[in-house]
């Protein structure tokens, strides 16, 4: 995904104008420390739901990765402009995506530096904060309390995303959309009577 993303953000794309974002101010601070509440967001319930249900926690890194996937080729097909500010990565060379994704799928380099900011400004169809804690509250919600915390942790992420400008409204509907249909398709394959190593990832048989 971050590879189709990257080869996204050197074609030219225009912005366009959304009449949620337009009312919501941007907040500096939010959308610097973005990636760091999404951590807090989506790591804490993905654990608990590691403790809880460990087969389910199994099917929602399956269904992760599927997402994934299905995102970069979306933000390739669209190819919308930077919500804010000019287009600064188009025409990135190859060696410039290369170095941009060495920094960013380091961990260490992705917090504590400007290389997510700096070179993903065009991954925008649909939201990745919006699409993994969406995904992760699914997979969550047939238990009470870790349910209501991973829901929690999604409309604060959804939040963060209009207050940090981080995406276009549609991205966020796109987001729910896509993965609500991934997650739908790929639970119901689970409870039939497929083979425990399915396109869709591990399942109970």
């Amino acid at each position: 995904m971050l590879g189709l993303a990257l080869w996204n953000e050197g074609r030219p794309a225009p912005s366009l104008p959304d009449a949620v974002l337009s009312l919501v101010p941007r907040i500096e601070l939010v959308a610097r420390y973005n990636y760091h509440l999404w951590l807090l967001a989506y790591v804490p319930p993905a654990l608990w739901l590691y403790r809880r249900d460990r087969a389910q926690f199994l099917n929602f890194l399956w269904w992760g990765g599927w997402l994934s996937l299905l995102r970069g080729l979306c933000i390739c097909a669209t190819g919308l402009g930077p919500v804010d500010g000019a287009d600064i990565n188009a025409g990135l060379d190859a060696a410039t995506r290369w170095h941009a994704w060495v920094a960013i799928v380091n961990p260490f380099s992705a917090l504590t530096t400007d290389a997510p900011h700096v070179y993903l400004t065009k991954d925008l169809f649909f939201s990745g904060h919006t699409a993994s804690t969406f995904l992760l509250y699914l997979c969550c919600r047939g238990q009470r309390t870790l349910g209501a915390v991973a829901l929690a942790a999604h409309v604060l992420t959804v939040a963060v995303v209009f207050m940090a400008h981080l995406h276009y409204t549609i991205d966020v509907i796109g987001a729910w959309a896509v993965t609500f249909a991934l997650y739908t398709f790929c639970s119901r394959r689970v409870a039939g009577p497929v083979l425990a190593s399915g396109p869709c990832g591990p399942s109970s048989v």
